[in-house]
């Protein structure tokens, strides 16, 4: 339900960016993705292993309204709280074994990916300080 209620906010946000600045970020994206991921690709490298992200389940005691009460008088009010069961999910990370020679390939490989990629990024960007001067 929160991400709902933040999405007017991050639209809201989005656009009060330039067009510049929209460009740009459009231009760089991919090679944002790529140095996340050299950088995950690194951490697990020097760890030793990688750690992934599971979900468990776990059973909460939780408030879910009131008893409602009537008065001497008639009227129907709020009486004592009402406790429910609700099933609450936790996400916890565990390590995984990774072979490390595979990561130092893959790391070779995303390096070269990204030297490509900042060449295409960086012609974009050219275009769009020149399409779009401020």
């Amino acid at each position: 339900m929160k991400p709902l209620i933040l999405l007017p906010v991050i639209l809201a946000l989005s656009a009060c960016a330039t067009p510049r600045e929209r460009c740009v970020s459009d231009a760089t994206r991919n090679l944002q993705v790529v140095d996340r991921l050299i950088a995950q690709t690194e951490l697990t490298l020097d760890r030793g292993y990688a750690t992934e992200q599971y979900q468990v389940s776990r059973p909460t005691y939780r408030q879910c309204g009131f008893y409602s009460t009537r008065t001497r008088d008639g009227r129907i009010v709020r009486g004592a709280p009402r406790m429910c069961w609700d099933d609450e999910i936790i996400t916890r990370t565990r390590p995984v074994a990774v072979n490390l020679t595979e990561q130092s390939e893959t790391l070779a490989s995303l390096k070269g990916k990204r030297t490509a990629l900042a060449r295409e990024a960086q012609a974009t960007v050219q275009q769009c300080t020149a399409l779009y001067p401020e």
